[in-house]
């Protein structure tokens, strides 16, 4: 059997150790993050002076892939795989054992899916919107039922991504402050609570509701931006430049919304592991919990939106092409959601991902042994503590990097030449700022 230890302390004690471990001090990794971001920023006005990420461009796939790829065959086992999934892991959650130690039902929410659920859209693309078990019993409603998937009113375009945003805020506030967050019977109810509103949802605004509204798809396909596959405008899959899928002109409403709760709520969590934290807040404190996500959400929200203004102010936009200002340049925050998500939760993943896979081994305690797991530990040797910090340290600092590059390439298609570099001067330091202050959290634990 592997080694290491049963955990003790439930499925939200979130793996981040390894920041003690680091090949250098805390503020020579804080100083030299930030100074990587600001060097990137200053190398990108001297030497990429045109657009370079196409958005019409890539290589397309062989064939054969692209039609295996695009197969029904494939789509339809993915949502039956998918479905029977999230159907074991209802049944569990209600009728297995009913402590987080043993039900599979936490794991398989908390871990595996919602980590779990971001490399896979980065290396997959949109794979949640294809398997989505919620289009599948929807569909199968409108069929029982004889109704148009496509609703009885059109979602309207300026709500955009703010439902997702809503959703995934609830989500991460269940996740890191609720109390008994990880018993399987909350597990259970919060499942089928989010399935019945969604599914009514789009029973109502038609299947397109997922899209923006689902806040697991809308999170899954926007990760998938960042995907090296693609599909350009006239449906061809093609290898492309990961960022080049963050190339859109048009500003998208609710995404900065969304980015903003990503990047927030990550990075509360990581406050919350913190010496600081931990020595002056009392972790049971709801109020406490609430007023530090919320806290952190809005800091985020501040930097960007206020940066936003300042970039119109020094550009000379007004009015309504300084208002779209912040919704066309927010898909560029993806990357930096990306860096932090990879930095915070890379070993939690990995070591306590694990214990999914052991408790679906026997996920109703009946002494059942169905993938050979039973009985097994956590692996604690998997992922050494150096290899984690240095994993989490340029997470953070390429994640900027990358948000950086793409918002310069976004700009030089927006904006006259000249304007470039006085716009992006604000979007720069704040990138400076999150960097330098996303390490701080990371290496203050």
């Amino acid at each position: 059997m592997p080694g290491g230890v049963v955990l003790g302390e439930g499925v939200l004690a979130h793996g981040l150790g390894g920041r003690t471990d680091l090949p250098m001090d805390g503020l020579t990794a804080i100083v030299g993050g930030g100074a990587a971001v600001a060097a990137s920023f200053l190398a990108l006005t001297v030497a990429w002076k045109r657009p370079r990420l196409r958005p019409e461009g890539g290589r397309p796939l062989p064939a054969g892939l692209a039609r295996v790829l695009d197969g029904r065959a494939l789509t339809w086992a993915g949502r039956v795989l998918a479905l029977a999934a999230a159907l074991l892991v209802v049944v569990v959650a209600f009728a297995g054992p009913p402590t987080d130690a043993e039900n599979l039902a936490p794991w398989a929410l908390f871990v595996t899916f919602w980590v779990g659920l971001v490399p896979a859209s980065v290396l997959l693309g949109p794979v949640w919107r294809r398997v989505n078990p919620l289009r599948t019993v929807h569909a199968a409603l409108c069929a029982l039922t004889r109704t148009d998937p496509g609703g009885r009113r059109a979602l309207p375009e300026a709500v955009g991504y703010r439902p997702a945003a809503g959703w995934l805020t609830g989500f991460v506030w269940l996740e890191l402050v609720a109390p008994n967050r990880s018993d399987p019977r909350v597990v259970g109810w919060l499942i089928v609570g989010y399935a019945v509103v969604n599914v009514a949802a789009a029973w109502w605004f038609g299947r397109g509701w997922f899209t923006r509204g689902d806040g697991f798809e809308a999170y899954s396909s926007l990760m998938a931006r960042l995907c090296p596959v693609g599909r350009r405008s006239d449906g061809t899959l093609v290898w492309r430049t990961p960022l080049t899928g963050l190339m859109r002109v048009g500003g998208e409403a609710g995404l900065a919304a969304t980015a903003c709760v990503l990047i927030g709520s990550t990075g509360f969590d990581g406050v919350t592991r913190t010496t600081y934290w931990r020595d002056n807040v009392d972790p049971r404190s709801l109020a406490a919990g609430t007023a530090g996500l919320a806290a952190a959400i809005g800091v985020v929200a501040l930097l960007y939106f206020g940066a936003m203004r300042a970039s119109a102010a020094l550009t000379g936009l007004t009015g309504q092409d300084a208002a779209a200002l912040a919704g066309r340049f927010a898909a560029t925050l993806l990357p930096i959601a990306f860096g932090y998500t990879l930095a915070h939760y890379f070993s939690f993943f990995l070591l306590e991902g694990q214990m999914t896979f052991i408790l679906a081994s026997d996920p109703f305690a009946t002494g059942a042994n169905l993938l050979g797991q039973t009985g097994y530990r956590v692996d604690y040797g998997l992922v050494t503590p150096a290899v984690t910090a240095q994993v989490q340290v340029n997470a953070i600092v390429l994640g900027h990097i990358c948000g950086t590059i793409a918002a310069h390439d976004l700009a030089l298609r927006t904006r006259p030449r000249d304007r470039t570099l006085r716009g992006q001067a604000p979007i720069a330091l704040v990138m400076v700022a999150l960097t330098c202050a996303g390490l701080f959290a990371l290496l203050s634990g």
